[in-house]
């Protein structure tokens, strides 16, 4: 398009402009109507460009420079007295970007107990506190500018690396919805009863394939569940069997005898990753292959040979390989249908739609 834009002003015009009738307009007035069809095209292309590529690093450089550094300085100052928190956070931001793309709307409150949180899979998170804290200073240092989105997104990874875990960029600019609704949750965010082929579909409805799929599972290797997710593993997987066969039965019986004890208990914590759930490492991989994952969905994984071959590859690999590779499906499903630039809105309070 700009060697077209050149040609216009040199003596070698293309053959396609010599040979058209330009009647009675003057060259330099076809020059210039040339030029500004040009640009007009390249304005519209840049109309058509996908939301996501508008994201960017220190996106708010200008706006309200200090806001990823409160994010951080929060962090860093409150993580080391609640490190079980890391896990809920970068929960949240996976829970968020999967219901109509990362767009802050699993913070929404609703007073009819319709919003996402009330969903089922986002009963048990945390965090929806600690993120309007923060979301507080930001607006006391830069009113409505910094959007929960992206506090959702800068938080998940600050919370990671505080613990210990890897860096990823993130790049910011997303914008708030006002919409928050307990149906999509519910159908939208893979249950941890998930079979591959659910899974696979609900990654896949997000832009993710069988790769992220494997990376993100990662993020297990922190924090605890309920025996409520899992139960039904131990006391009624099916009509015909009690107790799942893909779960090691010397893990299952240490289960029902230490941990989870009958069908009906909701309430006590399981380790998702026992041993090492304070840190971010392959560990998780290494007990999936033991079948001693805690849910059916990391079960799942050894279900087909392409899954079970990137497990294999991340265990016989190094801690820095698996990082790198997390890094970049967390990136990826950060990007995932993001609101920016006029879209969506800038939030004042998290929990409100209309604030």
């Amino acid at each position: 398009l700009l060697l077209y834009i050149l040609s216009l002003f040199s003596d070698t015009k293309p053959k396609s402009i010599q040979k058209q009738d330009r009647g009675s307009y003057s060259t330099k007035t076809m020059k210039l109507l040339h030029v500004m069809a040009a640009f007009a095209a390249m304005f519209l292309m840049g109309m058509f460009v996908s939301s996501d590529a508008q994201l960017q690093m220190n996106f708010y450089a200008k706006s309200c420079p200090k806001a990823e550094k409160i994010i951080s300085d929060h962090i860093e100052k409150h993580i080391h007295n609640g490190p079980s928190l890391a896990a809920p956070l970068i929960r949240m931001h996976f829970h968020d970007c999967f219901v109509r793309g990362c767009d802050g709307s699993v913070l929404i409150n609703s007073t009819s107990g319709n919003a996402e949180k009330d969903a089922p899979p986002n009963l048990t998170l945390r965090g929806f506190g600690f993120v309007e804290r923060i979301k507080t200073i930001l607006e006391a240092e830069c009113p409505k500018t910094v959007s929960c989105a992206d506090i959702i997104a800068l938080t998940a990874r600050d919370a990671v690396v505080a613990t210990g875990g890897p860096w990823w960029s993130v790049p910011t600019g997303r914008r708030d919805g006002r919409i928050s609704n307990l149906t999509e949750a519910s159908n939208n965010i893979p249950p941890p009863t998930s079979n591959l082929t659910t899974l696979q579909r609900l990654f896949a409805n997000q832009g993710l394939n069988l790769k992220d799929l494997v990376l993100l599972s990662g993020a297990h290797t922190i924090g605890v569940s309920h025996c409520s997710s899992m139960n039904t593993r131990l006391y009624n997987f099916s009509t015909t069997v009690k107790q799942d066969p893909a779960l090691d039965s010397e893990y299952a019986a240490n289960l029902k005898a230490n941990k989870c004890k009958s069908l009906n208990d909701n309430t006590t914590i399981l380790e998702m990753d026992p041993g090492s759930r304070k840190s971010f490492d392959l560990s998780y991989y290494r007990l999936v292959l033991k079948r001693r994952g805690l849910f059916q969905s990391d079960s799942a994984l050894t279900t087909n040979s392409a899954t079970l071959k990137m497990i294999n590859d991340l265990v016989n690999g190094s801690e820095e390989k698996f990082y790198k590779a997390f890094a970049k499906s967390m990136e990826k499903m950060g990007r995932v249908k993001v609101k920016t630039g006029s879209a969506g809105v800038i939030r004042t309070v998290c929990s409100v739609a209309g604030s």
